[in-house]
């Protein structure tokens, strides 16, 4: 194998913050944790305990009229109560994260739960 043959093989791309890209029944998730998280949501809701289990949520970021960015939640779960309950899974809470996390919770009137 030459040097060129070698450079070219492409190598998989390392997570920046270690997570494992993974995927369960055709979802793809960004890391274990997240689809652990999944597992149990849909035991909780196959007994009951939840009614509803939505992917990604977005919730964009308009101030002043103007589209500022997104934010996207891991799950949106729907209690039996008709109550929704907001759930993000995170290993490592980045600075972007946080602001965003605030503007979202400010705008929306709406408490994230971080697992």
């Amino acid at each position: 194998m030459t040097t060129e043959q070698f450079k070219a093989i492409k190598k998989p791309k390392k997570s920046k913050y270690k997570s494992v890209k993974c995927e369960y029944f055709g979802i793809k998730f960004d890391s274990l944790r997240e689809r652990n998280q999944y597992i149990k949501y849909l035991h909780m809701q196959s007994i009951g305990e939840i009614l509803s289990i939505k992917l990604q949520p977005r919730f964009d970021i308009i101030i002043n009229g103007k589209f500022c960015g997104f934010y996207k939640a891991d799950f949106e779960i729907e209690m039996p109560d008709k109550s929704i309950k907001i759930v993000d899974v995170k290993g490592m809470r980045t600075t972007v994260f946080n602001l965003k996390l605030k503007i979202i919770e400010a705008m929306y009137s709406i408490k994230v739960n971080l697992k």
